[in-house]
């Protein structure tokens, strides 16, 4: 059993992890795998659950992501806000807890850290959209 992490921490490896499955993939076939053991990157139970998530959906969260993108394309999308969107994706749409905000604050304190100037208001955007779209989305909006 791995150390419990503080949630941000755990989202943080988990965006780390999965970014590090994004090189080296693009050739057609290729299996889409994200390595749960990577040096200097502890991945506790949440963070295990959200790439378990990631792995299982991911497919359907891409073409989430894609279906609101105007004039853009998943390929064309910076790398680091791809991977910050599939990870807020898959803990909103299958994690347990029903935390929207709190996975679309952190999703953009990532993007701000990890991403380019500005790229958080991008991720903030799409997950927002995709948010209010959900079913109940105004009662989860105002539980948190």
């Amino acid at each position: 059993m791995s150390q419990k992490l503080s949630r941000r921490a755990a989202r943080a490896n988990a965006f780390k992890a999965a970014f590090a499955s994004t090189f080296g993939l693009n050739e057609e076939g290729a299996r889409w795998e994200i390595p749960f053991d990577l040096e200097d990157c502890e991945l506790d139970d949440f963070a295990r659950s959200l790439l378990e998530q990631l792995s299982l959906h991911k497919d359907e969260i891409d073409e989430k992501i894609a279906s609101h993108l105007k004039g853009w394309t998943l390929q064309r999308l910076p790398r680091v806000s791809l991977t910050i969107l599939r990870i807020a994706l898959s803990e909103i749409l299958y994690g347990e807890e029903k935390l929207t905000g709190v996975a679309i604050n952190e999703a953009v304190e990532l993007a701000k850290e990890y991403g380019d100037e500005g790229d958080y208001q991008f991720v903030n955007g799409i997950l927002g959209v995709i948010v209010r779209e959900l079913p109940n989305a105004e009662a989860a909006a105002s539980q948190e």
